[in-house]
């Protein structure tokens, strides 16, 4: 399980921090992969209602961290934590941008129809703190949060939220906070107790994408579904992205990455390869599966459907087996 935390206050020590950090340490002892990024440190544009996502599925803006980071980390990840202080009853600027910019990832969905295969089973949980103790001091950040996860395709889990904090170390001297936050992470145990398959194939960037955003779509439930390669190409294969595109799953915005930066990171319980045959590395105690696919690189998108199609179906027979 993969959980991306976002770090929204413009103070790097201050309590917001704190709360983040002991969340993301909780949930990581207890077997997920984690990446926090500090949003205060990245280059992210402001949106500019050009209309750009609505039309074509992308952003117009393609030179920052957004387009060039945190769009694949939304994608990726099974768990979203957003943490912020409250300004005015609402996020930090810094956060608010980022927000702001993922009318892409909205758009996709909303208006031209495709679907994040994570949809169905990613969380989203917002921490937050307020140095005021108004009972509605939180309504505002709460509302842009369960709007914020649904544009990146994310259910409103949970969120912590603490009144009455400000000066600095006022979160770690409360009595309460990491018995709360080992509580919210207690309700994520089902997710971290899903069996872990790596899909790999020699570039991951066709057969093994495919292989994990459909059992993502019919079994993210159940599956903690993984893809890697022997030898990661530079990008996706466009062509496969237009025939999952085709099927009506979006699987824009992913990164190849290397066998080796997977299992370091995550024991599976399964690998299933697809044409990496001996170049994948022997895991003692995993269960290997070998599915003899051919490789849709360079090919057309028609030899690249029947691949796709083949992928699916099983899938859904190992779904079904297990």
């Amino acid at each position: 399980m993969f959980v991306l935390g976002l770090q929204g206050s413009p103070r790097k020590k201050g309590n917001t921090n704190f709360l983040l950090s002991a969340f993301m340490s909780e949930v990581q002892t207890r077997g997920a992969e984690t990446q926090t990024v500090n949003v205060c440190e990245k280059n992210i544009t402001p949106c500019i209602g050009c209309g750009n996502c609505e039309r074509k599925g992308f952003c117009s803006i393609k030179d920052d961290d957004m387009s060039n980071e945190i769009f694949a980390l939304l994608r990726r990840a099974d768990v979203v934590v957003i943490a912020t202080p409250i300004y005015f009853y609402n996020a930090t600027a810094q956060m608010k941008l980022l927000i702001d910019r993922t009318q892409t990832l909205w758009s996709r969905k909303y208006k031209l129809g495709l679907t994040d295969p994570g949809r169905p089973d990613r969380k989203g949980i917002l921490l937050s703190v307020g140095a005021t103790k108004g009972k509605n001091l939180f309504e505002g950040m709460i509302l842009t949060a369960k709007y914020f996860f649904d544009a990146i395709g994310a259910d409103y889990h949970g969120d912590l939220k603490y009144w009455r904090i400000e000066d600095f170390g006022d979160l770690k001297k409360h009595e309460t906070v990491l018995d709360d936050i080992k509580k919210e992470v207690d309700r994520l145990e089902p997710m971290l107790k899903r069996k872990k398959i790596l899909f790999a194939c020699r570039e991951n960037a066709g057969r093994s994408q495919m292989a994990k955003a459909f059992a993502r779509y019919h079994a993210g439930g159940e599956i903690d579904a993984m893809c890697a390669g022997t030898t990661p190409a530079e990008a996706v294969n466009p062509v496969m992205v237009e025939a999952m595109q085709e099927s009506g799953i979006d699987i824009a915005f992913r990164k190849p990455k290397s066998i080796d930066d997977a299992v370091a990171v995550t024991k599976p319980d399964m690998i299933i390869t697809m044409g990496c045959g001996e170049e994948c590395p022997f895991i003692s105690g995993v269960e290997y599966i070998d599915w003899d696919l051919p490789d849709p690189s360079g090919q057309s998108i028609e030899f690249v459907r029947t691949v796709r199609d083949e992928i699916e179906e099983r899938v859904k027979k190992l779904i079904a087996a297990l």
